[in-house]
């Protein structure tokens, strides 16, 4: 574990929308990722649509059409596991870059909340809810939030 998320502060954010977007992968570990996402939407009363595109690798061009689209910012969220060819290296640089290349380009900001792990227990450490010490959806949003 990386230890406990920091405090950050967000500002009033009313009036604006963001895009929460899931991969369609994992979908158990996607939908508590969501649930975390929306529980910091809720916490400061900001709107937002949930969609999904078919993988991680998707997830920032959704973003882009998101932002394109007039929303103020967006949170992604994934699950990519190690697996036995090099997929997992090409995914996960492919969706960070893609994801920050999105931000820069749309003076915007994305909540990244797209899992790389080994193994499922460590997503399930992440996702918050019982026995999780972290909360990736949350922390994800309060990030986007914050940038707002």
């Amino acid at each position: 574990m990386a230890g406990s998320a920091p405090l950050v502060k967000v500002a009033p954010t009313a009036g604006k929308k963001v895009a929460i977007i899931s991969a369609s992968w994992h979908t158990d570990i996607c939908e508590a990722l969501i649930k975390g996402a929306v529980k910091a939407m809720d916490e400061y009363s900001v709107s937002y649509e949930i969609s999904y595109v078919p993988g991680s690798f998707e997830l920032p061009l959704a973003a882009q059409k998101a932002m394109d689209a007039g929303f103020n910012a967006a949170v992604v969220v994934g699950l990519v596991l190690t697996g036995e060819t090099p997929h997992f290296d090409y995914v996960c640089s492919g969706v960070t870059q893609g994801v920050m290349d999105v931000q820069l380009s749309r003076s915007k900001p994305i909540g990244f909340g797209v899992l790389m792990c080994n193994d499922l227990p460590q997503a399930i450490a992440r996702i918050g809810g019982v026995g999780a010490k972290e909360d990736k959806g949350y922390d994800a949003g309060i990030a986007a939030l914050a940038l707002i």
